[in-house]
């Protein structure tokens, strides 16, 4: 039997991931040693090109204030969605990917890292710049992270992350799927709660 394989259907701009942040990080550190676990980038809202109108900012926001109840989540609401913000998760999501193509290992990092600057601290991780900016955080040459970024390759592999989780039939974040040899079986299709999560990848582990 191969390795059982955990997918991660996740956005680095997706309020719920965010949420989801802590549970995933348990479940990296406590079944590293039983499963391969791997990040798909799902496609948010990729290619978006019309800044938010000021009704879809306070629906986003009502979505946060949901998300920081529920996980107790960091988020920062003021200036945040600025006017003129368009809410394009590409680039976002194209920078995690890079980021694998320059070392695996901080794949998750960044992806967290991300995550965190958007919610947390405000930042506007659409921003060539700004992504640049939270590489270096990980110790990561900023000029060698924008050649990957800005590189025909980086946009293929991210579109390659789009389309494997469409045709998943991936309907929302986060989702886990753990698959067994050619199997695929469902764990979570939104945010669940550590507990639920590790009783479900248990039963299927132990199936």
């Amino acid at each position: 039997m191969t390795t059982p394989v955990l997918w991660y259907f996740a956005d680095p701009m997706c309020s719920w991931c965010w949420g989801f942040s802590p549970v995933i990080e348990t479940v990296r550190e406590t079944y590293r040693d039983r499963m391969a676990i791997a990040l798909v980038l799902g496609g948010l809202r990729p290619g978006e090109t019309t800044p938010m109108t000021a009704a879809a900012r306070e629906e986003i926001f009502h979505h946060w204030h949901q998300v920081h109840a529920r996980t107790g989540q960091a988020f920062h609401f003021e200036n945040a969605l600025s006017d003129g913000f368009v809410y394009d998760t590409e680039p976002a999501s194209r920078a995690v990917v890079a980021m694998g193509s320059l070392d695996p290992t901080l794949t998750f990092p960044l992806f967290k890292t991300i995550q965190a600057a958007f919610y947390a601290e405000g930042r506007d991780v659409t921003q060539t710049r700004v992504l640049a900016d939270l590489t270096t955080v990980l110790g990561v040459d900023a000029s060698t992270f924008l050649r990957t970024f800005d590189s025909e390759d980086a946009r293929t592999k991210t579109r390659a992350h789009f389309r494997q989780a469409r045709r998943a039939g991936i309907r929302g974040f986060p989702t886990l799927l753990l698959q067994r040899d050619t199997q695929l079986f469902p764990i979570c299709n939104g945010s669940l709660p550590l507990d639920d999560v590790r009783r479900n990848i248990d039963a299927h582990l132990a199936g």
